[in-house]
């Protein structure tokens, strides 16, 4: 894991309202991913989908959103049951997992994240599903975790 900062950005995407008590998210995060299709969404810089977790109402053990897009060049035109959000500029501390992406390396890595003792923002953290993510038996994915 290494600190960097990263520069504000915009997305639209679809979203959900979820919760890590009772395994609740590992039930509406599989399916928000199901929903997406970044096909639909206007001015995108490119196909990397980031996952975003946001809109946190404590920390980790509360509810938050988690919204599944692309990065775009403006907010102003956003599609029908989509949202747009600005994620904003920070430091972050980052963490990558890799391995065959059935095998939940994400969620594993997760468990990793909260035990650690980071002074998390809980503004807005997220996940980069980039072109080392497109073959899911061998993906790499990156976790940014907002730090104050």
């Amino acid at each position: 894991m290494k600190t960097v900062q990263i520069e504000s950005f915009k997305m639209i995407g679809i979203s959900v309202r979820t919760t890590n008590e009772n395994m609740q998210a590992a039930t509406d995060i599989p399916e928000l991913w199901e929903q997406f299709t970044s096909k639909s969404i206007l001015n995108k810089i490119d196909n990397t989908v980031y996952g975003v977790y946001t809109n946190y109402e404590t920390d980790y053990t509360g509810k938050y959103d988690t919204i599944l897009g692309c990065k775009v060049t403006s907010l102003e035109e956003i599609p029908k049951g989509m949202i747009g959000i600005e994620i904003p500029k920070s430091n972050y501390t980052k963490f990558s997992t890799k391995g065959n992406l059935k095998d939940n390396i994400v969620y594993k890595k997760w468990l990793e994240i909260w035990g650690t003792k980071l002074d998390r923002k809980y503004i807005a953290d997220f996940e980069v599903y980039g072109e080392k993510a497109m073959n899911p038996m061998d993906a790499e994915v990156d976790i940014y975790i907002s730090i104050h």
